[in-house]
């Protein structure tokens, strides 16, 4: 892993596509060292345009925190602020143990209180800040990336990324300690049929999503990135289907509510 650190000129970015409804978007790191297999932004300018393969790399934005707060006040000038940490790194990765920009920026934002705060992660290092979660009330929710409880599926399409088990205690943790919390379950990979009674007992809330509706392109920039080829390799192509998700769908409304049940961008807003 190359791991830069650097001086950034500002921290939050004008939030557009596909979380829209949020005003920022806020990301601590450049790069992400899970590298996950079908992840939207192996496809955009940021990693397209590095010579090191995604995953590889690393950049730490070392004066965040410094930023943050200047340019939270500031748009609040223009009205509400929403937003969302992180759209594209993750803001928990291994590297947050030791440089601590994640936390730094959480203590930030309770100086100066953005109208919402979305935090979006598959790590369950999230616990750590469960003391700073609690000070924003409920303006702010926890959403942990879950895409299947099948662990050798988790394997398959993100070897990097972090045990489904420990999401799964780590979720638990947060929701039984009263911060607002959901499940994502995006993109939907293969999974059983057990996933909506596990995912029912760590939180009250599960949003779904897959290639086709959530990586802006229609599945398109999926395809481009051969993630069919593992499907294939895992005799599971009937699950690379617009429709797929339908079918987990169903076992998840066995035990969410209409109200805690979401799809695709209706589980990516500020509320």
């Amino acid at each position: 892993m190359k791991i830069n650190e650097i001086q950034s000129k500002t921290i939050l970015t004008p939030a557009s596509g596909f979380i829209t409804e949020f005003t920022h978007t806020l990301n601590p790191y450049a790069g992400c060292a899970f590298g996950c297999s079908y992840c939207y932004v192996r496809q955009m300018p940021i990693a397209l345009y590095r010579e090191e393969e995604w995953g590889t790399w690393l950049d730490i934005k070392k004066n965040a925190a410094d930023l943050l707060p200047k340019e939270i006040k500031k748009a609040k000038k223009k009205g509400p602020v929403t937003i969302f940490m992180s759209s594209a790194t993750d803001p928990y990765q291994p590297i947050e143990y030791k440089a601590r920009i994640t936390r730094s920026l959480l203590e930030a934002m309770l100086i100066e209180k953005p109208d919402f705060l979305f935090v979006q992660t598959r790590s369950p290092l999230c616990t750590r800040d469960i003391d700073l979660f609690q000070q924003f009330g409920q303006s702010i929710r926890v959403s942990m990336t879950i895409e299947t409880d099948l662990e050798y599926i988790r394997k398959a399409f993100t070897p990097s990324a972090p045990p489904i088990p420990a999401r799964l205690k780590a979720l638990k943790q947060i929701t039984e300690a009263g911060v607002p919390t959901q499940v994502a379950i995006a993109p939907l990979l293969p999974c059983s049929k057990q996933i909506g009674k596990m995912l029912r007992q760590v939180t009250s809330r599960a949003v779904i999503d897959n290639f086709f509706m959530g990586d802006g392109s229609r599945g398109k920039r999926t395809e481009k990135m051969g993630i069919r080829a593992i499907y294939e390799r895992l005799n599971l192509l009937p699950w690379y289907h617009p429709n797929a998700y339908k079918v987990v769908l169903k076992l998840l409304q066995q035990e969410f509510a209409d109200v805690e049940l979401l799809i695709s961008q209706q589980g990516f807003m500020p509320n």
